[in-house]
């Protein structure tokens, strides 16, 4: 019995990080999609059913927060992982009480840390 790909979408206007991301969860198995900024986001999570999100905060448009303001009381949301340059412990105080599940801070946390924790709660469900 097959079992289809985890989704994966990326929400990361930084576009080399985005393809670095993207590049390592393609390797592991994952269906990954790329938006560029929040609107993008919600338009594509109205449409399409993604297991997790990699959000970002800052971006043009419409930014995170405004995203997990947005999903948060939808059915069948996504696990969302949000990568930030903002280390403000109320930034990750607010995004989990928004329903983010995990808070990493970019330049702190390797790109195969993320992707192991993807791994693990895709496993999980």
């Amino acid at each position: 019995m097959d079992e289809q790909p985890r989704r994966v979408l990326i929400v990361e206007d930084e576009k080399t990080l985005a393809h670095a991301l993207n590049l390592k969860l393609l390797h592991e198995g994952f269906a990954v999609t790329l938006a560029g900024n929040g609107q993008e986001c919600l338009d594509l999570l109205a449409k399409e059913q993604f297991d997790v999100v990699l959000l970002d905060l800052v971006m043009p448009e419409v930014n995170g927060f405004q995203v997990l303001e947005q999903i948060k009381d939808k059915p069948n949301k996504p696990i969302i992982f949000v990568l930030s340059n903002l280390s403000q412990p109320e930034d990750e105080t607010r995004v989990l009480a928004l329903g983010a599940k995990k808070f990493f801070i970019k330049s702190d946390t390797p790109l195969t840390t993320i992707v192991d924790e993807i791994k693990k709660t895709s496993s999980e469900t």
